[in-house]
């Protein structure tokens, strides 16, 4: 048994949370992934997991090991990915971190289109709100939704995403239409913590970005809360336009401070900066590219969005 399967066996454990959840994603037995580990640690003469019937944590040289392990294998995926890239059809497992809400939803689709159209690529989503660091986790790529900040990753714009301000209409007829985006400071906001600046909603006012304090009796991490938040009466929220679209036309809701919308964040795919571009991310990130091109820029910002599948070639 070689050094490089102990290895990969080992971070496959600790990814994993335990032996068990590891032998049933590589398809082996449970003792197996054990003995391999055992072996690991012989090899190595060291104890790399304290193990109980319950859990199973890291000694600090495994913590060490895993850290340099996971880059070393990454390294070796990259080189192979290179090789495959001069001769054939990209392979490989490609793990994609995406917010939950936007993973359920259209990026969840176009994710789906990818994997149809290359049965070579094992697609690992991964769908959390929480902000996800690339190379600690071993995440190949993200799509985030969000103003693009400077990062040490490198980022593909797909789209424009639109935020607008929205309440119920009967919300709005009780505390008046806000005029101007300092008057949101005396008025109920719905708060989504998943945001950077979450009390602090950005507009542009005479040309120049401005920043007005908000505050309210809710909070929530998710921006499909917000809209039920907003649909049950609570406050004025800041929520995706392709969210509560419907909501709009249906005249449950109403948009205001539409002139002083500031710059909307785009849909993103982001990836860490490497030599070699592995075959399995460049593909995914021009399959996205082209699957967003087809909507012209319009349906992110939530004028329609019935996907590729459903247009004419």
């Amino acid at each position: 048994m070689d050094t490089l399967t102990r290895m990969r066996t080992f971070v496959e454990v600790v990814d994993a949370g335990g032996f068990s959840a590891a032998a049933r994603k590589l398809g082996r037995s449970k003792a197996l992934i054990s003995k391999y580990v055992k072996e690991l640690e012989d090899e190595l003469g060291t104890r790399l997991m304290n193990r109980t019937t319950r859990r199973l944590s890291l000694t600090e040289l495994g913590q060490a090991y895993y850290r340099d392990a996971g880059e070393i294998l990454q390294r070796v995926d990259d080189l192979q990915d290179m090789v495959r890239d001069r001769h054939g059809e990209p392979t490989g497992l490609l793990r994609i971190a995406c917010p939950r809400t936007f993973g359920d939803g259209f990026v969840g689709r176009a994710v789906m289109d990818f994997v149809v159209a290359n049965p070579s690529i094992k697609v690992d989503l991964r769908l959390d709100d929480r902000f996800v660091d690339l190379v600690d986790e071993g995440f190949d790529c993200a799509i985030r939704i969000t103003e693009l900040q400077d990062s040490s990753l490198i980022a593909r714009k797909l789209a424009d995403y639109r935020f607008v301000i929205a309440a119920r209409r009967d919300v709005v007829a009780s505390h008046g239409r806000p005029q101007h985006p300092d008057d949101l400071a005396d008025l109920p906001c719905v708060i989504d913590s998943n945001l950077r600046s979450r009390f602090s909603w950005r507009f542009q006012v005479d040309g120049a970005r401005t920043t007005v304090q908000v505050s309210g009796r809710v909070e929530v991490n998710s921006p499909m809360a917000v809209r039920l938040a907003v649909l049950a009466g609570l406050g004025y929220g800041s929520v995706p336009f392709i969210m509560v679209r419907e909501d709009i036309e249906a005249g449950l809701i109403d948009v205001v401070l539409e002139e002083y919308e500031t710059a909307n964040p785009g849909v993103y795919v982001v990836y860490p900066h490497r030599r070699h571009l592995s075959a399995k991310v460049r593909a995914f990130v021009d399959f996205m590219a082209d699957w967003f091109s087809r909507f012209d820029g319009q349906n992110c910002r939530g004028d329609t969005f019935d996907g590729p599948a459903s247009r004419s070639a």
